[in-house]
């Protein structure tokens, strides 16, 4: 009758932490993104109900400046683990 190999006690096992982040966020990231998301709303809100004449006298660029706001936010949020 044949006789069953032994099995190989030393099987290699990944380690238990694999894809959790190595650290923490920092304190500062979360209520900076949120900030500029919120800057970039209210920046472009205030253009368009003022009629173009806040928040700066740069006529259509307030659009831009407030998508940079938004942007800015959005980059910082590709940071949060």
């Amino acid at each position: 009758m044949a006789v069953s190999k032994k099995r190989d006690k030393n099987v290699y096992k990944a380690p238990r932490n694999i894809g959790k982040p190595e650290s923490e966020n920092p304190k500062w990231l979360i209520p900076t993104a949120l900030t500029m998301l919120i800057v970039g709303v209210v920046w472009i809100v205030i253009y368009y109900i003022t009629q173009a004449n806040y928040p700066l006298p740069i006529a259509n660029w307030n659009i831009v400046v407030g998508f940079v706001f938004l942007g800015t936010g959005m980059v910082l949020l590709t940071r949060w683990k």
